[in-house]
């Protein structure tokens, strides 16, 4: 499983990029979000990736930020929804909008994406509120799907991979970070973030 590339953007299109690992050509898929980011050709990028393996191909999905990536494996859980629609929310959406979407069971936003028909876009809402709500930290209800980008986005990121799930994951590491302090290190925040979720 790749999970993460760190080289210098070779190429870019529409919907993918091509990342030199010392190298070796990545064909990274991505989200007009994610590749906007990106800078220029020559550049130094780092990004969070998810591989998909299928019968007939083997696809690397890229991602800016750690939280996009949790979003994408959301959405992709839910029946109807692949990678290219995914992305295409992902593009239209930034991570609070899909948020405050699912939140407030607003299907017309979820459906302002490409390929996203109404009844797909009721059934990402129905089958993500119970799922996505615990996502948010802090007491704002509306917040950003995880609180803060690094140790703690990374902290989250470590517990969905241990199978917890994903507002199991961000409440735990919520409280972690609440008792630990924002510059908690990585470690840390893991460490008190399993005992939490353990209680």
């Amino acid at each position: 499983m790749i999970a993460k590339l760190r080289g210098l953007l070779d190429s870019f299109t529409a919907d993918h990029a091509v990342i030199d690992v010392q190298g070796v050509g990545y064909l990274v898929q991505a989200s007009a979000r994610t590749l906007s980011v990106l800078g220029a050709i020559g550049d130094e990028v780092v990004l969070h990736t998810e591989m998909q393996v299928s019968d007939d191909a083997i696809r690397l999905i890229g991602f800016a930020r750690v939280e996009e990536r949790d979003w994408f494996r959301l959405l992709t859980s839910v029946q109807g929804v692949g990678s290219k629609v995914a992305l295409a929310i992902l593009s239209t959406l930034s991570s609070d909008e899909l948020h405050r979407a699912i939140a407030s069971g607003d299907k017309a936003m979820v459906a302002r994406a490409n390929g996203v028909g109404p009844k797909l876009a009721q059934r990402i809402v129905n089958e993500l509120k119970d799922k996505a709500g615990g996502i948010a930290l802090g007491t704002g209800g509306l917040a950003p799907v995880v609180a803060s980008v690094g140790a703690a986005a990374d902290a989250v990121s470590a517990l969905a991979n241990l199978g917890f799930k994903p507002a199991e994951a961000s409440a735990a590491v919520a409280k972690a970070e609440a008792e630990l302090g924002a510059e908690a290190s990585l470690d840390a925040l893991v460490r008190l973030a399993l005992k939490k979720a353990a209680r």
